[in-house]
């Protein structure tokens, strides 16, 4: 899709999209299995920044989906990397690294446990890093480790959270009031409204997950849209993840029986094969934020990203009209 005139104004003087080169300070999160080739071009594309997920521990399925982004689109994107699952295996760390260097990626984000290693390192070689925290230590500490920037995650978000995290409200100012890096806020989040609150909290762009997996281009399957869709307000969960953390579903009667028995959903490979694939909304356990509460229809991600900075704009405008 080009870039034409017919698109919202950008935002001028914004420190993430001239880390990112993207149009818009949106981005696409890295979600497993999920944010591969069809996603990630999609939301480039369309002015936003895609991030590709490198969660399967299998280079082949990483650089056979970079080289599909790259053949979609000429826009630029980005690729996570987990941090936990890259420390079980030095040699494959090492590889993983040595590829993103080769391949020119110029912009990573970081998640899933300390990025001192591999922000030097990155750093060093002209990389821009960006990392995942929920909490204000967290966020810290990655400063202190050098990254660029921050993904403030809320703990509203979807995905596996911690047991002492704080929700976007207060988490974004207290990061803000503490750091002067890039904040992107993830969590609560799905259109303009969304967005021009976190930027009043202290935020230079925005993250979503849940809205993307909620798009035409999303690769899951359509039951799994649908339910995001009827979630409603309060239609998601914090169900156990052993030893001390929870993971944020939807709601149903699997992850109704999971917080009542304290048990763990499973290996993500379950979720994939019976709800990505299957679309079994009923026994199994669909990541979510409680954004779903939010969406109200499946859209394609060029309405997505057009139709959130359309949004942030008027209430830009709204808020401007009160002085």
């Amino acid at each position: 899709m080009p870039l034409d005139d017919a698109r919202p104004r950008a935002i001028a003087g914004n420190r993430l999209t001239a880390h990112t080169g993207s149009l818009y300070p949106i981005i696409q999160a890295p979600m497993t299995w999920i944010a591969r080739a069809p996603l990630v071009s999609a939301v480039s594309a369309a002015g936003g920044f895609g991030l590709l997920e490198n969660s399967s521990r299998d280079l082949t399925i990483t650089r056979r989906e970079f080289a599909a982004i790259k053949a979609a689109t000429n826009q630029p994107f980005g690729v996570n990397l987990p941090v936990r699952f890259l420390k079980v295996d030095e040699g494959e760390e090492s590889a993983i690294i040595d590829w993103l260097l080769e391949a020119g990626v110029h912009f990573v984000t970081t998640s899933a446990g300390d990025p001192t290693r591999y922000a030097r390192r990155l750093k060093d070689a002209g990389v821009i890093v960006y990392h995942a925290v929920p909490t204000l230590k967290g966020a810290m500490k990655a400063i202190d480790a050098g990254c660029d920037g921050l993904i403030v995650e809320g703990y509203e978000s979807a995905g596996i959270r911690g047991e002492d995290e704080v929700h976007s409200m207060v988490l974004l100012q207290a990061v803000r009031e503490k750091i002067d890096a890039p904040i992107v806020a993830a969590g609560g989040i799905v259109d303009g409204r969304g967005m021009a609150a976190a930027f009043a909290l202290g935020a230079e762009g925005v993250a979503m997950g849940t809205r993307f997996v909620s798009s035409l281009e999303s690769p899951v399957h359509q039951n799994y849209k649908d339910a995001i869709v009827a979630a409603g307000p309060s239609g998601t969960i914090l169900t156990p993840r052993p030893p001390r953390a929870f993971g944020r579903s939807l709601r149903s009667p699997h992850t109704e029986e999971l917080r009542a028995t304290g048990s763990d959903r499973g290996p993500i490979s379950n979720v994939i094969d019976s709800l990505y694939v299957g679309g079994d909304v009923v026994n199994s356990s669909g990541a979510a934020g409680e954004s779903a509460g939010l969406i109200h229809e499946v859209k394609t991600v060029g309405d997505i990203v057009e139709g959130t900075m359309r949004g942030f704009w008027l209430e830009i405008d709204r808020l401007a009209a009160l002085r």
